[in-house]
């Protein structure tokens, strides 16, 4: 059985609702960048939002979160439907749109591990799950803009959203599970993805060195 959200810890809880925002604000922000109108970007910011969420429940065997609560889905269509309004702003809509994916990425990587683990998944399940629930909503997102998914690049998306999601589940295994664990896994995420964006820090692919650091241009 899924596990209600009435059921999830508060910092939990908080984690998904942050999460719903940031990721279908970058979704929004994507479709914005491609030009799609009013309808496209708030599809795009749905998707985004609980598209990693709807896989992981797939493979959990559970029925699909939103389909019987639909706050998420409404909250991601509001967030969606407002980003429309602010990118008129002179915004730098680009950066934001990677930094608030940043964020989303750190926050689902959380809550996916707990409620993989609160369905009775193994450890390593669970540090899996959480990793395609943080990776999910992005790879949809770039997939209906046209965009070759990040985590095909070479960059470090999916890299961090394990090291979180792994962190969490480690913690949870060895009785350290709580706020302190909830937030030290977050900040591993967002951690590792934020040095990676900003000193533009990918793996390398083959005939490459592992880890390559980008030059900026002078």
């Amino acid at each position: 059985m899924h596990m209600p959200v009435d059921d999830l810890s508060p910092v939990i809880t908080v984690l998904m609702y942050f999460g719903d925002i940031v990721f279908a604000v970058s979704g929004a922000l994507a479709a914005a960048h491609n030009r799609m109108d009013v309808l496209g970007i708030v599809l795009i910011g749905i998707v985004t939002g609980i598209g990693g969420g709807t896989m992981r429940d797939i493979l959990l065997g559970h029925a699909v979160w939103w389909v019987q609560n639909p706050d998420e889905l409404v909250l991601c269509a509001v967030a969606a439907f407002a980003t429309y309004f602010v990118r008129r702003i002179d915004l730098a809509h680009a950066d934001a749109a990677v930094w608030a994916d940043a964020l989303g990425l750190a926050a689902f990587s959380v809550t996916g591990v707990h409620v993989a683990l609160h369905a009775g998944a193994p450890i390593i399940v669970a540090a899996f799950l959480g990793m395609l629930t943080a990776t999910g909503g992005g790879v949809i997102r770039d997939l209906l803009t046209g965009t070759r998914p990040m985590i095909l690049t070479g960059e470090i998306y999916a890299t961090a959203a394990l090291a979180g999601a792994a962190s969490c589940a480690a913690l949870w295994r060895y009785g350290l599970s709580g706020p302190l664990a909830d937030f030290t896994a977050f900040a591993i995420a967002f951690a590792i993805r934020g040095a990676a964006i900003l000193f533009r820090v990918r793996l390398g692919v083959a005939g490459e060195p592992m880890i390559v650091t980008k030059r900026r241009a002078s």
